[in-house]
């Protein structure tokens, strides 16, 4: 593996080669410069590796499951291959089934959907709403935000401890904050979980990216994750762990695929025998690309070692953190506290500035994209603005002109394929703008703040 050299006695893996890293784009000062892509807990550039693996592949699509030709035949042990692939890459266990959806949003609902009668839910409010929001049909209790990890395990045993005792329960929780990149202690609430009785769901879409997943290790029930967060792209998630809900709910979806046998009474219904593996819940034709580039995905990480992948994050990790140290106006984003271990996704806010605005000028001036907003997670960033609970407040921007306070805040990440000069312009652009102001006009325009023409 290449490096670069950051001093004399110590090295970082470079950067992964990823799509678009040499797009250029427009600034309303004049010129061009190539884009600084600072989104990646949003949506992560896909590998070049899996792009190109994908491309290969694309020439010999064929049905999945269904079709006897050679094309059918290999689409097929592709689509399966990857099912495997996934299981190495999170360490499953035995008997674990993965099941390709659409995202973690779509992996949750799946598993909310196929819950037993009268299930108990726990979930942080600090939880990103693909898993706050999909447990609508159990009874749930949501946790206050705790301010150590030490807290939240707390929190979660006198939850549990105060439950039904006889029903089943679900727990779930993240892996990494997708606003300030924390880690959560996932192993002991884990333990905590199985101690009263109740399963845990790890919402690993933001960490799956940064660090190595170990269902047995971390002893979880299940993880989801996305594709486009794994360097994949669009419209692929897993959903991997234990079956047996999943064997005894309802298909997800009622269709092709996930039916074993259909057979005609004689009242003139219809009789299913439903299948027992994850095609039960795959009705329909597969998105077989979707899967195999996550598979792609898991296989690329794996080999360029998370530990040379976790060096580089740090390295770059701490030059953000030190540079917006350096600006009194910038309060930086936390649960944990300034120590606490966590991924390439930082959120700020800067005295005197409207986020919108901040990152407008960011993305106008300077060719930088980051994030702004409340980042679908809203009750945990009103809870680190302090603000009311009952505040309106979007997942973008809200009508908020330049210079007037708003509920949202600015969120930089960066990963695997992100080059020094990226997170190097940024803090240099944050200095730039907080001492001298933007050098542009910006307006708002349905909900959002661009540059005036």
């Amino acid at each position: 593996m290449s490096v670069s050299t950051l001093a004399a006695d110590q090295t970082v893996c470079a950067p992964l080669p990823v799509l678009g890293r040499d797009v250029t784009v427009p600034l309303v000062t004049g010129g061009e410069v190539t884009y600084a892509a600072l989104d990646y807990a949003a949506s992560a550039p896909a590998l070049q590796r899996v792009w190109d693996d994908v491309a290969a592949y694309a020439p010999y699509y064929g049905s999945v499951h269904r079709g006897a030709g050679y094309l059918s035949q290999l689409s097929t042990d592709l689509f399966e291959n990857a099912r495997r692939t996934v299981a190495e890459f999170l360490d499953c266990r035995d008997g674990d089934q993965v099941v390709f959806t659409r995202s973690t949003t779509d992996s949750l609902n799946l598993l909310a959907a196929a819950l037993p009668a009268d299930c108990q839910v726990f979930v942080f409010e600090t939880e990103h709403h693909a898993s706050l929001l999909p447990w609508r049909d159990a009874r749930v209790t949501y946790l206050n935000a705790p301010r150590t990890p030490a807290e939240a395990v707390d929190t979660l045993e006198r939850a549990l401890a105060a439950r039904d005792p006889y029903g089943p329960a679900l727990v779930c929780v993240t892996g990494a904050s997708n606003v300030t990149g924390e880690l959560w202690p996932v192993r002991e609430l884990a333990a905590a979980a199985h101690a009263h009785g109740a399963r845990i769901v790890l919402d690993a879409a933001q960490l799956a990216p940064h660090h190595p997943v170990s269902v047995q290790d971390l002893d979880v029930d299940w993880v989801a994750f996305s594709g486009h967060k794994l360097y994949a792209p669009f419209g692929s998630g897993v959903l991997a762990g234990r079956s047996d809900w999943l064997t005894e709910a309802d298909p997800y979806l009622a269709g092709g695929g996930a039916s074993r046998k259909v057979t005609r009474r004689a009242d003139g219904g219809v009789d299913v025998e439903w299948h027992d593996s994850a095609a039960r819940h795959e009705a329909g034709s597969p998105n077989v690309i979707g899967a195999y580039s996550i598979a792609s995905a898991c296989k690329a990480l794996t080999e360029e070692c998370f530990d040379n992948l976790l060096a580089r994050e740090r390295h770059l990790i701490r030059t953000v953190r030190e540079g917006l140290a350096e600006v009194p106006e910038v309060r930086v984003l936390s649960l944990f506290g300034d120590d606490a271990p966590r991924v390439g996704v930082i959120s700020f806010v800067v005295e005197g500035w409207n986020s919108s605005h901040f990152a407008a000028a960011l993305s106008a001036e300077y060719g930088i994209g980051v994030r702004d907003g409340l980042f679908c997670a809203h009750p945990l960033v009103r809870t680190l603005l302090g603000s009311d609970p009952e505040t309106a407040g979007e997942c973008g921007a809200p009508e908020a002109a330049p210079g007037e306070k708003s509920l949202n805040a600015i969120r930089v990440s960066f990963g695997a394929g992100t080059p020094d000069e990226h997170v190097e312009r940024f803090v240099r652009a944050v200095r730039e703008l907080v001492r001298d102001g933007a050098r542009w006009r910006y307006r708002t325009e349905d909900g959002r703040c661009v540059p005036a023409v």
